[in-house]
């Protein structure tokens, strides 16, 4: 088939048989198809190539296809791809080990399922079981998941209220308010879930000391800890963990996302010996996962956990990261009228505008220059920059000048406008 035909036949197949209001869209704002993917490159249905800055939303910290997480899973594909679930499972059991040995202290089992709602799902329900409380506190913009408990505490009301009643005992406060945080939680909380850097909330950064008052008011309390670095996990914003920012250790952990090595799909819930006694020591089935730690999901985490340590990649997005942080500010100096303010840590960043359109505007133009970023889910103002930690500086200076030169395009539609 022509690059047309392969474009058209996909375009088809989505509007009969996946999701024709999401096919009107990504087809209205010129989305090719993607083929193949290697490193920080993305390849469409034309051979075209992009500079993939949207990460897949932090997945592919590792970048596309990296050879030594490609050659684990052929390697144990070869040999057993899905546990029998009878016997006991090598690649879990050392994956486990692997990962309680980087987490913060005190974090000494895991439970391993497929994805980041779901890893968020076990968290909640370890929290409600462990403590007996129903009591859950989220913070507003944060983003947890679309399975019912996580987005019962995912804080955006446009996806919650069109499913409600979710699960009851969910309260929300503003991102980063001390006050309001000292204030609800209480004697009656199960649980306090935060994101050490909201990413769909618009990146935005704890304040300094916040992490650090959660981790106290659960002390007092009763309640338990909940850190979701489902996004912010595993070097992404310069630290293994976001948590490291302040050197907190929370009660229970989600990982997803960058786990899998840009691979295989992966979550992890990690937790305490505490939790886990109140959870599985009366019913050690008290919560499982049929595809959960699979041999095939878990030989790609443990090669990802390999790459992460042996490349420094945690360290590489702190240091990058700055240098990339540094050319968005030079080119928001020279936008000052479309950019507000550029802000995150690491290879975690976000750029805000002054108008909601703007970043859609801005997004197309970048993606006809062969730069692939997205606006994050609850703030459209904000364009997100997660880059794989792999990034080259050649790479970064060509994605600036892309952003550059679609910014003043930007500026000229606009002023056409006027």
């Amino acid at each position: 088939m022509t690059p047309d035909e392969i474009h058209a036949r996909v375009v088809d197949q989505y509007t009969q048989h996946v999701n024709p209001y999401l096919a009107k869209l990504m087809n209205f704002a010129g989305f090719g198809v993607e083929i193949r993917a290697q490193g920080c490159l993305l390849i469409d249905h034309e051979g075209r190539e992009y500079l993939d800055f949207l990460g897949g939303y932090g997945v592919f910290s590792f970048g596309h296809s990296h050879p030594v997480i490609v050659d684990a899973v052929r390697r144990q594909l070869d040999e057993m791809a899905l546990s029998g679930k009878v016997f006991f499972n090598p690649r879990l059991a050392e994956l486990a080990e692997r990962l309680t040995r980087i987490a913060p202290r005190g974090l000494e089992y895991v439970f391993f399922s497929n994805s980041g709602a779901e890893a968020v799902e076990a968290a909640l329900k370890f929290a409600k079981g462990a403590t007996g409380r129903s009591k859950i506190i989220s913070t507003e913009g944060s983003y947890h998941g679309k399975t019912l408990g996580a987005l019962s505490t995912t804080g955006r009301e446009k996806y919650r209220k069109p499913f409600e009643p979710l699960m009851p005992g969910a309260e929300f406060v503003p991102f980063g308010c001390f006050d309001s945080m000292t204030r609800a939680v209480d004697g009656q909380t199960a649980a306090v879930i935060i994101e050490p850097i909201q990413g769909e909330g618009g990146i935005h950064v704890a304040p300094e000391g916040y992490l650090t008052l959660i981790r106290e008011l659960c002390d007092r309390h009763g309640a338990l800890m909940i850190a979701d670095e489902v996004q912010t996990g595993l070097g992404r914003t310069g630290k293994l963990f976001g948590c490291d920012l302040e050197g907190v250790k929370p009660d229970l952990m989600t990982l997803a996302k960058a786990l899998g090595g840009g691979i295989m799909p992966i979550g992890a819930t990690l937790g305490t010996a505490a939790v886990w006694e109140k959870i599985y020591s009366v019913n050690p089935l008290a919560h499982t996962s049929t595809f959960g730690g699979n041999p095939l999901a878990c030989a790609a985490a443990i090669a990802a956990l390999e790459v992460l340590e042996a490349d420094c990649l945690a360290d590489r997005a702190e240091q990058i990261g700055e240098m990339l942080k540094s050319r968005l500010q030079q080119v928001q100096a020279m936008h000052p009228d479309l950019v507000t303010e550029v802000r995150g840590r690491g290879l975690m960043l976000g750029v805000e505008f002054a108008m909601d359109e703007v970043g859609e505007l801005a997004i197309a133009q970048m993606t006809k220059r062969g730069l692939v970023a997205a606006y994050t889910l609850n703030n459209p103002r904000v364009i997100r920059f997660e880059p794989p930690l792999i990034l080259e500086e050649e790479q970064l200076e060509q994605a600036i000048q892309i952003f550059d030169e679609a910014l003043t395009e930007v500026e000229d539609i606009l002023a056409a406008l006027v």
